[in-house]
């Protein structure tokens, strides 16, 4: 074995032994990754690397000085000051598992159970598929004879008689046409009066009396089946008309772009504490890388408000803290304007994510917040309470948001008093989209 087999050995080993999910997502440090890269901590020791003896100044090889080509010297290490160091000491680089946000998604959805499929919006191609679709007019060359063969041979099958048998019913003793004719129709025989007309005609005098009633014509005689003649004769003359024509041209398929674009809405207000405001980093920061990697484009959109709301950056939305009251309505009034102007809902997924402690000023949940929600289409409205220390009397804004979409399907409420309830809130969250 190798040097690169044990490398590529000790790889799998920290792929398989990195923190659990789960666990990274409730207690890991989620700062040091970026959007487009997770790092998750590897529970491994160092690779094993080697150590040059300083005070050898021979070859690689055993034996005396002058046996073996000697190949250089050791090249200064970071970090080296001269002093004798232990083996691994700079094992930064192999601290971290790597993963995208593709797939970190397929990860989530292994670890918490979610089946989660994005919908297409935005048309960006049409090409076309198999020919399956049928229409009456086309060229030649794309005629579907094999089903207009068969609406004619339905057309035989449903037309044809056995002329014998009813000749054979002409002999009736007393018959005419007319009789023939009525008694056909009544087994459903789709034979014209003007051939039974003709077919009498020609018939000899001595063979209209063949038989004294139409029972002991049927008790002595038996039909000849379409299906029996085929199976002899083989078929002839299927009746081909104009209107069995049929086309085959190719099925269009849209293809949709995938677009979400993900507005996170954050309580900066004085309430909202260092506890609270990890709680809603830790929520919200999987959502994101999330939703990146089950998409084909993300766009997000970080909103903070107290009394007023503004668009931030996201390097700024986690850390903010104001001074302020809070009117959580003030940020679903920019949400709608932003989504409106520049996320049409005929091209874009939308997920709107919300979190505080629930404190709003009196009335704004009932009269302002929901009023909002309802006029902003979207895949998914969520709201995360975040309460480390208690629930506050006046906390009623997550509990009146669930009491009112109780019976809506794209509306969640979650909560989350420390970091061991974060999966669980996320699975809520991301559950109620996917079903």
């Amino acid at each position: 074995m190798g040097l690169r087999d044990d490398l590529e050995r000790y790889s799998e080993v920290g792929e398989d032994r990195r923190e659990d999910l789960a666990e990274f997502i409730q207690y890991g440090d989620l700062g040091q990754s970026l959007p487009d890269e997770i790092h998750i901590p590897i529970k491994i020791v160092d690779l094993p690397e080697f150590q040059y003896d300083r005070r050898d100044k021979g070859g690689v090889g055993q034996g005396e000085p002058d046996v073996g080509d000697p190949v250089g010297q050791p090249q200064p290490q970071p970090g080296d000051d001269g002093d004798e160091g232990d083996p691994g000491d700079e094992s930064d680089e192999h601290g971290y598992y790597e993963m995208d946000p593709e797939e970190f998604a397929e990860e989530l959805d292994d670890e918490l159970g979610l089946n989660l499929q994005p919908k297409g919006k935005e048309v960006i191609e049409e090409i076309e598929g198999d020919f399956t679709d049928m229409t009456k007019t086309g060229p030649d060359s794309t005629l579907d004879f094999e089903r207009m063969f068969k609406e004619g041979l339905k057309r035989k099958l449903a037309m044809d008689f056995d002329p014998d048998y009813i000749r054979e019913a002409m002999g009736v003793e007393g018959w005419g046409p007319d009789e023939v004719f009525r008694w056909a129709r009544e087994n459903n025989l789709t034979v014209s009066k003007r051939w039974v007309e003709e077919n009498y005609d020609d018939l000899p005098e001595d063979e209209r009396s063949k038989w004294e009633s139409i029972e002991e014509m049927e008790s002595n005689v038996q039909p000849t089946s379409t299906a029996q003649k085929i199976r002899e004769h083989g078929v002839k003359n299927i009746p081909f008309r104009r209107e069995d024509e049929r086309y085959r041209y190719p099925e269009i398929i849209e293809e949709r772009e995938k677009n979400v674009v993900v507005v996170n809405i954050r309580d900066v207000s004085g309430s909202m504490r260092e506890k609270k405001r990890e709680l809603v980093e830790r929520t919200f920061t999987p959502l994101d890388w999330y939703l990146t990697g089950k998409y084909d484009t993300a766009e997000f959109v970080y909103i903070a408000h107290d009394a007023e709301a503004w668009r931030v950056e996201r390097d700024d939305f986690f850390g903010i803290r104001s001074g302020g009251g809070t009117k959580i309505s003030s940020a679903y009034e920019l949400a709608g304007q932003i989504l409106e102007e520049e996320y049409p809902w005929a091209d874009w997924n939308r997920y709107v994510f919300a979190a505080g402690d629930s404190e709003n000023s009196r009335n704004d949940t009932e009269e302002n917040v929901i009023p909002r929600m309802e006029e902003i289409p979207a895949n998914l409205h969520a709201y995360v309470e975040t309460q480390p220390e208690g629930k506050a009397i006046n906390a009623t804004h997550a509990e009146e948001v669930e009491r009112h979409f109780a019976e809506t399907d794209n509306v969640a409420v979650s909560y989350v008093n420390g970091p061991e309830d974060v999966t669980s809130a996320i699975y809520e969250i991301l559950s109620t989209e996917a079903s």
